[in-house]
């Protein structure tokens, strides 16, 4: 119980350092939008094109963690589409509900957490789980709302439009910057590996910081005549138990029964699944201009139950 306290207490305790500076009036109300920017843009991308420039095809080539990983996002995501749908949710709004029940938070939460339970064995799944959740799944929740909002019927323009969304993420470019600079075999100069060192060593620190600014935020819907409701708090409470529970039980299995995964490789699949639900989801639902209650209540129970979810998961899986 002291290791698993160990492990987590850092992570959540920078996230409750930026909950209290920003209730306490320390950052103003533009801290955590500003810190996010930095991290997606500066210092996430610079850990994640380190990371990737010197890994080894043999460590990328995981073709069983991908399917892995994959799948579980894949198929919580379409199950809560399926059902939102079902009770009538129209298909944007759908589209948002299923990312913020499918989404882990790998670049804020993962990176920090698992290299303190896993060690920098886990930089490289880490780095790859981001890519999936940064790059498929939101690129498919994108299509979805784009589709159900018809803003291009033209189905080439549509996916010019998603493309163009892609390649202006620096967390998906970066990466894939680093793969080229390995495969090419280049040495970065000292200078460039020391700018990199430095500016990745700020994501994870600043990242939990941010989030626990963003959560520390009173946000009110896009549309401010939806006020909150009993039914939007249930299917809050709903999509945090399906991030929580249903996607790492899915995650385990296929992990372990499907795919045989090295116990390790398990052990990294299904902490980087129970991960609470990232920004990203809130900041869809934002731009979209679509309810965002359901997905920012999701964020902050999802963050605060993964408190109790990850202790035990590292309690009691035997960690290799």
């Amino acid at each position: 119980m002291v290791s698993t306290l160990e492990i987590l207490l850092p992570v959540f305790g920078l996230i409750f350092a930026g909950f209290v500076c920003r209730k306490r009036g320390l950052l103003g109300p533009t801290a955590a939008s500003e810190l996010n920017r930095f991290v997606v843009w500066l210092a996430l991308p610079a850990l994640l094109f380190d990371i990737m420039a010197h890994a080894t095809w043999h460590q990328l080539y995981q073709p069983a963690f991908v399917a892995t990983f994959a799948l579980s996002c894949a198929v919580v995501f379409v199950l809560i589409l399926v059902v939102r749908l079902l009770s009538g949710r129209p298909l944007a709004d759908a589209s948002v509900d299923a990312i913020a029940g499918s989404y882990p938070n790998t670049g804020y939460i993962g990176f920090p957490l698992c290299l303190i339970a896993f060690g920098p064995a886990s930089q490289t799944p880490t780095t790859i789980a981001t890519i999936l959740v940064a790059c498929v799944l939101f690129a498919i929740a994108i299509v979805l709302i784009e589709v159900g909002l018809q803003t291009e019927r033209a189905p080439h323009r549509l996916a010019f439009k998603v493309v163009r969304s892609l390649a202006r993420n620096p967390l998906i470019v970066s990466p894939i910057a680093g793969v080229l600079v390995a495969s090419v075999h280049v040495a970065l100069p000292q200078s460039a590996e020391t700018f990199l060192k430095l500016l990745g060593g700020a994501a994870s620190p600043c990242a939990l910081v941010s989030l626990g600014l963003f959560l520390a935020e009173k946000r009110t819907p896009a549309d401010k005549s939806s006020a909150p409701s009993a039914s939007n708090h249930a299917a809050s409470w709903a999509l945090t138990s399906a991030k929580l529970v249903v996607q790492p039980a899915l995650t385990w299995w296929l992990a372990a029964r499907v795919f045989a995964l090295s116990p390790m490789l398990v052990e990294m699949s299904v902490v980087l699944a129970a991960l609470p639900t990232g920004t990203g989801p809130f900041m869809l639902a934002e731009f979209y201009r679509r309810e965002a209650h359901i997905t920012s209540r999701t964020i902050l129970l999802s963050t605060l139950g993964s408190l109790v979810t990850l202790s035990l998961l590292l309690l009691y899986m035997p960690r290799s």
